[in-house]
């Protein structure tokens, strides 16, 4: 487990703020009591499993809007995160305002099990359908998944672009490819579980796609770090399966990687936000989750690769033909 707190980001740190912050075009009247509610609360707290060097933009753009209102940002791991919340709010200790994590199916659970508290967004209907749930579970992001391939080991002609082709190489270089594909550990990642389940619920054909990456023997991974070191290193030729801005962030540095989207179906995953039941910091719960789904925080995001769920943010997109997005909800 790895924690990165984020705390009490000074108004010198960032650029002058305005000293009253001006509630956002479009928004009701009755939102300037929720900024000023945020204000007496001083501060909101996030569990979230996106990179703390990805949030540090929006953080302290969410500062120079609504000064006064102060992050924390816990950097956990999605199980973490699960765990944590469960046993606070057992525990009836101080925890999270805000949950935000691409851990899905979990989310979801936290949310069936009443961890979570409604609230109806004013950037709600800028969201797909597929986004929300129950006006509880925001889905923020649109975080496709990849194949990731070493350039040296797998030349572009052979590179696989579909499930089947991917199959095909799989069997056709069962030999040369033994211990050298990758994948999630369904029993350990919570991600690498969903997106599983999600290929199952696509198309039957993943059975026999799973059969032929055990036969090589794959490096089986918690987290996407060390499939993208062994893939860029050359001990593993192919990862399946990987979080898309994670990859896309790698190769902008990493020429020893390819990252690709398959082309008969990519699974579009979300990190999901819900308000805590029992957030200590209720109003700037609301107003960090809407900056998070505004216009200006899914531009910030889309620039460190968290791509927006937002249609009308700029940002590269798959076609709607390619894209298979999970449902926000059970």
């Amino acid at each position: 487990m790895r924690m990165v707190i984020l705390s009490m980001l000074m108004l010198g740190a960032v650029a002058p703020a305005r000293a009253d912050a001006q509630r956002p075009a479009g928004y009701p009247r009755s939102y300037d009591a929720l900024v000023a509610n945020a204000r007496g609360e001083r501060m909101v707290r996030v569990y979230g499993n996106a990179d703390t060097a990805a949030m540090q933009p929006l953080i302290a753009a969410f500062r120079r809007t609504y000064p006064g209102v102060q992050v924390r940002y816990d950097d956990l791991e999605s199980s973490t995160i699960y765990d944590r919340v469960v046993a606070e709010a057992r525990g009836r200790t101080s925890g999270a305002d805000l949950v935000w994590s691409s851990a899905m199916d979990l989310q979801a659970k936290l949310i069936n099990d009443g961890y979570a508290q409604a609230y109806l967004s004013p950037e709600k209907p800028a969201l797909p359908d597929t986004a929300v749930w129950k006006n509880m579970g925001y889905g923020v992001t649109a975080e496709p998944v990849a194949f990731v391939v070493n350039r040296r080991l797998i030349p572009a002609a052979q590179v696989p672009r579909t499930h089947e082709a991917f199959e095909r190489l799989l069997r056709a270089r069962r030999a040369q490819l033994m211990g050298k594909v990758a994948t999630y550990d369904p029993a350990r990642s919570n991600v690498g579980y969903l997106y599983l389940t999600e290929d199952h619920a696509i198309t039957r054909d993943t059975r026999s796609l799973v059969q032929a990456i055990a036969a090589t023997r794959p490096m089986l991974s918690r987290t996407t770090e060390p499939m993208l070191d062994a893939v860029s290193a050359g001990r593993v030729a192919i990862a399946y399966n990987v979080v898309g801005p994670y990859a896309l962030t790698r190769a902008m540095r990493d020429p020893n990687i390819r990252v690709v989207f398959p082309r008969d179906y990519t699974i579009i995953a979300s990190r999901v936000a819900f308000i805590a039941r029992d957030a200590r910091h209720p109003a700037a719960a609301r107003l960090f989750l809407d900056f998070l789904l505004s216009r200006t925080g899914q531009t910030l995001l889309a620039r460190q690769w968290l791509l927006p769920v937002r249609a009308d943010v700029r940002a590269p997109r798959l076609s709607a033909e390619q894209q298979r997005p999970i449902r926000v909800g059970p």
